[in-house]
């Protein structure tokens, strides 16, 4: 390893400092190397994985964000395991950021007998990678005990968008126990991009969970489903306004000029992003029928409001020639 590092001086005194008796310079000699190293020093920083002090551990793992090779990611596997939850914690935002698809089959032999924690980092990791063998262990995952293991799951299937997986996602966004799966479920049918996950949609609209309700309004609006408009329309008296909020948006999106007279009758809600929104969405459905009300609303004291309102007069404008 060290005729890798003979020829460049700047090198070699980070390497001297790693081996300091200072932890303080230790980290920063790290710190130092991960801005002028290239895969060929990686070894010096997984070599500072087994630092004994948990700071330099964690510089360890961030410096290791900026390199993708095998044996750096094993060693921010092994991180996972660490005593110490700020090293764990840092092992598993550095493997999120993953972007090498083949990186997948390094983190893929340890999720099953990984605990909660581990699992969840790991299946984060997997999510953007898109790898179409992380889809048995996922699917494996969505029966796991820990709430946490089973979103990261769902996201890893949506991401994937294969149809093997709608039956196992639509059941847990229909009756998993805890919101955030069912959320994370509901966005994962956003993923389908076909009208066979309009009745799970549907009834995510009508989950105890604003959260899951706001999901629901998102994804039916993403996918511009038309038949239903009357669960939006009606999704605007939502006691949330965020979901009132998402319900505008999904409509705007539809362009269905049986929406007008439901948005205006928002354009006087308190909270400012909601008339924002129902503003914008009465630009894209661009009917004649909302410009009084929205002649009105050019004094709203929101700045963001006024500006979203001239812009849906103009659309209107343009669309009437």
């Amino acid at each position: 390893m060290s005729n890798v590092f003979e020829d460049d001086p700047e090198i070699l005194d980070i390497r001297s400092r790693l081996e300091d008796d200072d932890s303080e310079v230790r980290r920063i000699a790290l710190l130092e190397l991960s801005d002028l190293a290239s895969d060929e020093h990686v070894p010096l920083i997984v070599a500072a994985l087994c630092d004994p002090v948990p700071a330099v551990r964690v510089e360890a793992a961030h410096a290791l964000e900026a390199f993708e090779t095998d044996e750096g990611i094993a060693g921010l596997i092994q991180l996972l395991d660490d005593a110490d939850t700020l090293v764990r914690d840092a092992a598993a935002e550095s493997l999120q950021n993953l972007k090498r698809p083949a990186s997948a089959a390094l983190l893929l032999p340890h999720i099953q007998a990984a605990g909660a924690f581990k699992k969840v980092a790991l299946l984060r990791a997997l999510r953007e990678l898109r790898a179409q063998d992380s889809f048995s262990p996922a699917q494996q995952a969505l029966g796991d005990g820990d709430a946490a293991v089973r979103r990261e799951a769902v996201l890893v299937l949506g991401y994937l968008k294969r149809l093997q997986a709608l039956p196992a996602l639509t059941r847990l966004a229909a009756s998993d126990p805890e919101a955030e799966v069912r959320r994370a479920a509901i966005g994962a049918l956003g993923f389908a991009s076909h009208e066979g996950v309009l009745p799970s949609l549907l009834l995510g609209l009508k989950d105890e969970a604003w959260q899951v309700r706001e999901e629901a309004a998102t994804m039916l609006g993403k996918l511009q489903l038309h038949a239903a408009l009357e669960h939006l329309i009606a999704a605007l008296h939502d006691a949330y306004w965020q979901v009132r909020l998402r319900a505008a948006r999904a409509l705007g999106r539809l362009r269905d000029q049986r929406a007008v007279q439901a948005l205006v009758a928002l354009l006087d809600q308190p909270v400012s992003n909601l008339r924002k929104e129902v503003a914008l969405a009465l630009g894209e459905i661009a009917s004649p029928e909302a410009l009084p009300a929205l002649q009105n609303m050019q004094h709203d004291p929101d700045p963001e409001v006024r500006k979203s309102v001239r812009l849906a007069i103009n659309q209107i404008g343009l669309a009437r020639g």
